[in-house]
This record gives structure tokens, C-alpha cells and sequence, in this order.
């Protein structure tokens, strides 16, 4: 039941950006041809790679709450990562296009018409992009997806580049074309900033990056609090897709019964499943004092 409604609120989640796109585009689109106003087209295109980014998370990342199965017996997780990377390069390639025409204004002027209907679809496409920012982000607090919260920031992407566009509006009207160009130039490179930190956080998910040592070190202290555990070795700790994998040798005492012995497994299992993000716990059992593990090994030589 709790993974329908995940889903649930998933869902509802990506249509708020769908729909949210299609009437920043719309209101755009026609207010900027209507009036020929560059930037607000511009703007409008901008928003159809944003759509584009949406619908890939619509139809692709609601693949991430589907269970394991033969082809993928660790269940869909990393389709998440993988999404929220599509939509972090979306962000870039727009971010870069923004530059390139917010330089080219800049070197040749603007040709933006000023009317008081281009500010009024510039205002609705900000309060448009803020109440979608605002919903992803609540739908999404309970969910914590990658996808999700690459939306949302792109949200906030364009609400930057619909303030850019309004000065650049604003400015023309006061006749200062030159700021629709510089509030241009300053937003685009936020705007791929931010595509790039989306893109490399979520690489590290897909490429198995290691949990912060903080994380690390509950982890094991959590192993070590069990009474009949004697320590750890190889202990990894590491994202597979966006939550983490548990994988550990444990030591205990040698002439325990093979009963005994998974039931000390099982209920350390569930303590460190119980980790914030953990998803996955994989533990070894190993009899106490043998010494012939790799982080034993390891400390041989570095004494050497």
C-alpha cells in the first residue's frame, strides 16, 4: 500500500511539471508572438526542453517503483539516477543556448517590443513555475527521488530565466537595452551550474560512490553494539542508485550453532536496514579471531 501511494504521489508530481510547462509555454508563446517580443519566445523554447525533461520523468522514472525480477533482481532503483541525469543534461544544453543568445544580444542588441501583456505572461509564468516548484517539493519531501528533485530545480531555473526576460523587458521599456542581455548572461550560468551538480551527483549514484564516512561509521558502530559480535572487517557501504548497499563481514563466536548464527544475521540485517537510506544489507558471518580477511591483510602490509 505505501509503495501505491509513492507512486501516487509520484505521478501527480511529474503531471504538475507537464501541465506546468505547457502554460508557460503557451502563455509565452503567444504573448511573444503576438507582440514579436524575442525574449519571451525564447524563454517559451526554453520551457519546451524543460517539458521534454518532464515526460521522460513521467513515463520513465515511475520505473523505479517496480520490483525486482529476473532481468533486474535488484529491482529498478538506478532508472531514477539515470532519469534525473537526462534531465541534469536537458539543463546544460539549455543553460548553454541561453549563453550563447544572451551573447549575441549582448554583442548586437536586443529586438524585444516592450507592452505591458509581455509582463503580465512573464508574471504568470513566474507564479506558473513557483507553485509547481512548491508542489514537487512537498509531494517529493516523503519520496526523497533524484527525478523529482531535478524538476524541481529546473523549476527554479526558470523562474530565474522569466526574471531575466522581465528585465531584459523592463529595460527596453526604461531604454536600457543592454540589461536583457546581462540579466541573461548571469542566469544562464547559473543555469548550467546547476545542470552540472545535478548530472555529477547523480553519476556518483550510478557509479557506486561510497557513503559519506560520517554514514559509514554509524553503520558499523550499529554492527559493534550487538553483544555477541566480536567486530567487522570489509565493511563497504555504497549507493546503488540512490540508496545505499550494505556489505560487511562480521565476527562472531566460532562454536555458535548454524541456528544461532542466523538469527544474530537476521536481527543485524534488520538494525542496519533501518539506516536512513539503506536499502540493501548483505552480511558474512565469519568465525572470530581467524584473521584471514582483506582488511587484515591490508594492515599486514601497511605495517610493512
Amino acid at each position: 500500500m505505501e509503495t501505491a501511494t509513492e507512486r501516487r504521489r509520484f505521478t501527480l508530481a511529474s503531471w504538475a511539471n507537464v501541465l506546468g510547462n505547457v502554460a508557460k509555454i503557451v502563455a509565452e508563446g503567444i504573448a511573444g508572438l503576438l507582440f514579436g517580443s524575442v525574449a519571451l519566445l525564447a524563454d517559451a523554447a526554453h520551457s519546451i526542453g524543460d517539458l521534454v525533461a518532464s515526460i521522460v520523468v513521467l513515463v520513465w522514472g515511475d520505473s523505479r517503483f517496480e520490483g525486482a525480477d529476473a532481468d533486474h533482481p535488484h529491482g529498478h532503483a538506478r532508472i531514477e539516477p539515470l532519469t534525473a541525469l537526462f534531465v541534469g543534461a536537458v539543463i546544460v544544453i539549455l543553460g548553454a543556448n541561453l549563453l550563447y543568445e544572451s551573447g549575441q544580444s549582448l554583442l548586437y542588441g536586443g529586438h524585444v517590443e516592450f507592452s505591458y501583456l509581455l509582463v503580465a505572461a512573464l508574471l504568470f509564468s513566474m507564479a506558473d513555475m513557483y507553485l509547481v516548484y512548491w508542489y514537487t517539493t512537498r509531494m517529493n519531501a516523503t519520496l526523497g527521488s533524484t527525478a523529482l528533485k531535478a524538476l524541481a530545480v529546473d523549476c527554479l531555473n526558470d523562474m530565474y530565466t522569466t526574471v531575466a526576460a522581465l528585465v531584459g523587458v523592463v529595460g527596453i521599456a526604461l531604454g536600457f537595452p543592454v540589461l536583457d542581455a546581462s540579466a541573461g548572461l548571469f542566469v544562464s550560468v547559473l543555469v548550467i551550474y546547476q545542470g552540472v551538480e545535478i548530472g555529477r551527483e547523480n553519476l556518483s549514484y550510478l557509479a557506486g560512490k561510497a557513503a559519506p564516512e560520517p554514514r559509514r561509521a554509524e553503520i558499523r558502530e550499529t554492527i559493534l553494539s550487538h553483544p555477541q559480535i566480536h567486530g567487522v572487517h570489509d565493511l563497504a557501504v555504497f549507493y546503488d542508485g540512490p540508496t545505499l548497499e550494505v556489505e560487511a563481514h562480521v565476527e562472531v563466536d566460532g562454536s555458535l550453532t548454524l541456528v544461532e548464527a542466523h538469527n544474530i544475521e537476521s536481527g543485524l540485517v534488520q538494525s542496519v536496514l533501518e539506516h536512513e537510506e539503506v536499502g540493501d544489507a548483505h552480511l558474512h558471518l565469519d568465525p572470530a579471531g581467524m584473521g584471514e580477511w582483506k582488511d587484515a591483510s591490508e594492515q599486514v602490509t601497511g605495517a610493512h
